[in-house]
């Protein structure tokens, strides 16, 4: 026979799923905003009071991903019925795109500035996760002299703010031939990813039993190949989640990104504001960057989704 609920339990349960819902809609409301906004006509965008239903369109994307001029006038009917559907759509909302000489279609820098956020961020997590990896390795498995004190170095470069060093880091960038260089924004990510890389890894190996260790030694294996075919496998998990939190701090950082890029290596953070047009912003171009710019770290994070939420808990209960 079911248990009977009190009128209390019927009550917190209910306070409880309406908390819930509360706490979705202020988390998920900006996404749903932004990636509403990024269909929407630019007339639409700033609709009081705000409109909720409307035919999406793809403009947005179009002119986020070309150049693009105002036009005075109509375009002659000739011109805008051979013109693609898409680009009519630009036509509809007072702009044209701009074509070469031979009647290419110029890009905006929005596609080679999303590539290098992808060169930047994955190249940055990777080092920074393998060697977060080895270094935690080393403090969790051998006795190191003035191990607290080296871990606490470690962990010390998180505790200042980037943005205080970025004047001197953009001055000696700039003598060593590092500004607006992809090489110059992976060694900077990739040094403010690894005191976290390091302390977040050593609690997971922290938690993997030596004794695997030591029968593997037993059975001939060298230290390496240890590392390799023991402690890797059973540090999936953390790895995983450490990736994650590397990738999205990469993926999103901004103010190194506008300090000491201009042109070549600029990021898609920077590049995005941008966008506003001329006269009157464009918050339909700036929302469809934005909403392009979240589809990797979502993508990203629902595939290690596991191994993420086991990474959160791992370790936290003891046998």
């Amino acid at each position: 026979m079911a248990a009977v609920r009190t009128a209390g339990e019927v009550f917190r349960h209910r306070a409880s799923l309406v908390t819930l819902l509360l706490v979705l809609v202020i988390f998920l409301g900006p996404i749903f905003w932004i990636t509403a906004t990024a269909f929407k006509p630019r007339n639409l965008a700033t609709t009081v009071p705000p409109t909720v239903f409307f035919e999406p369109e793809i403009s947005p994307f179009v002119k986020l991903m070309t150049k693009r001029s105002q036009i005075r006038t109509a375009p002659a009917p000739e011109v805008y019925e051979a013109a693609p559907w898409w680009e009519k759509q630009v036509y509809d909302g007072g702009e044209k795109v701009v074509r070469s000489g031979k009647g290419e279609v110029q890009l905006s820098g929005y596609p080679s500035r999303f590539l290098n956020s992808l060169i930047v961020a994955v190249t940055s997590t990777l080092l920074a996760v393998s060697m977060g990896t080895i270094t935690a390795y080393g403090f969790s498995r051998f006795k190191i002299a003035g191990e607290d004190d080296w871990l606490f170095f470690i962990l010390s470069t998180r505790m200042l703010p980037p943005v205080v060093v970025a004047i001197p880091m953009f001055l000696m960038y700039r003598a060593v031939g590092l500004n607006d260089s992809h090489l110059g924004l992976i060694i900077l990510y990739t040094a403010f990813n690894l005191s976290f890389s390091v302390w977040l890894m050593k609690g997971f190996i922290d938690e993997i039993p030596k004794e695997y260790e030591d029968a593997a030694l037993v059975d001939g294996y060298t230290r390496m190949q240890a590392f390799f075919k023991i402690v890797l496998p059973e540090a999936a998990t953390g790895i995983a989640a450490t990736a994650v939190f590397c990738f999205i701090t990469a993926w999103n950082e901004y103010a190194f990104a506008l300090i000491m890029t201009n042109r070549r290596a600029q990021t898609a953070p920077p590049f995005i504001p941008s966008q506003v047009g001329s006269g009157l912003p464009d918050w339909t171009v700036i929302a469809a960057g934005t909403f392009l710019f979240l589809l990797p770290v979502a993508i990203f994070t629902f595939l290690l989704r596991n191994h993420l939420l086991r990474g959160m808990s791992f370790g936290a209960i003891r046998k």
